[in-house]
């Protein structure tokens, strides 16, 4: 492949890729861009350190984002090596990606068409129950980058798991800095090309005592305080190290797994605030009798009959997240 066509290759793969999801919209994520490769680097500007103390969110929004630029670059045509957490000395570098001469990652292209389709859906889903061939694949994508995706099925489970997670969102408001940055990325200035627009935060009473700082729904799969019998699925994901590598492996699962569900027809809500307190994370390890590091929940499930639009959530130009 010719200079000039790879690097117009990575650059058109790498405006695709600033379409990932991030925590709060934030767009944690920087790029240098060279005609054959380019670096994925954390933003440490746009890190969070009262809703994201320990930078899990940070790095699993950026192995989203990598997840993204490899399906669009397989998607285009190229073959690429990838190289993690290359360099210890520099832990915002999370990753370079390189082409190389080769045939494109075929599960990856298969999911291209859905990088420009996919958002998040945090309104209530539909009763109808998600297949269990679907859960499957969805499980199958996020093993095949290294990670354990857990379907919680059981009611014993899942009332833990709300319990959790209602919890979590209860703790977090108290921490120093948190109700700061939830009002400062869900109310963004007009072209700010970033944050989370208020018409896509669903309003939901007898949570909060402050609506107008209400974060996102607490991954309850119906408007009430008791779990659904049937409808929306909450989807764990867990790896064996609880480190930057890990993380970013849990973000690229995550990408995967969204993408995987767009393709299905599902509607798709991560809910990162059930990992963000450290008391909900060892909850959830305990409500799962997980031996993994929960990274991630998702939400998931088919969208209500009838259910309008989503306005996509905006996103910054590539010139603004360019290194040079």
């Amino acid at each position: 492949m010719a200079t000039d066509v790879a690097a117009g290759l990575l650059e058109r793969a790498l405006r695709l890729a600033l379409r990932a999801p991030s925590v709060h919209n934030t767009q944690p994520w920087r790029w240098r861009l060279r005609p054959r490769e380019v670096e994925l680097h954390a933003d440490p500007v746009r890190h969070l350190p009262g809703t994201d103390p320990d930078r899990r969110d940070l790095v699993i929004s950026c192995g989203a984002a990598l997840h993204h630029l490899l399906v669009a670059v397989a998607g285009f045509g190229g073959a690429v090596e990838v190289d993690r957490v290359p360099d210890p000395e520099h832990p915002y570098h999370l990753a370079t990606v390189r082409l190389v001469d080769g045939e494109p990652d075929r599960a990856a292209a298969a999911l291209f068409g859905q990088i420009t389709r996919r958002y998040t859906d945090r309104r209530p889903y539909s009763p109808e129950p998600v297949p269990a061939a679907q859960v499957a694949a969805l499980v199958d994508r996020a093993h095949a980058v290294g990670v354990v995706a857990v379907p919680v099925t059981e009611r014993a489970a899942l009332t833990a798991m709300t319990e959790v997670l209602t919890e979590a969102a209860r703790e977090q408001r108290h921490e120093p800095g948190y109700l700061a940055e939830l009002l400062m990325w869900t109310r963004r200035y007009a072209d700010a090309g970033d944050g989370i627009p208020p018409a896509a935060v669903p309003v939901r009473t007898g949570q909060w005592d402050e609506p107008h700082l209400q974060r996102f729904p607490s991954g309850l799969l119906s408007p009430g305080r008791q779990p659904a019998p049937a409808g929306g699925l909450l989807l764990v994901l867990a790896t064996a190290e609880d480190d930057t590598a890990g993380r970013l492996a849990a973000g690229e699962a995550t990408s995967a797994v969204l993408l995987t569900a767009t393709r299905a027809g599902l509607a798709t809500d991560p809910l990162s605030q059930a990992v963000e307190v450290p008391s909900a994370r060892k909850g959830l390890r305990a409500a799962l009798h997980l031996p993994e590091h929960p990274q991630l929940v998702i939400r998931l499930g088919f969208p209500t009959p009838g259910a309008p639009p989503l306005e996509p959530t905006p996103r910054r130009p590539l010139t603004a997240v360019l290194l040079p």
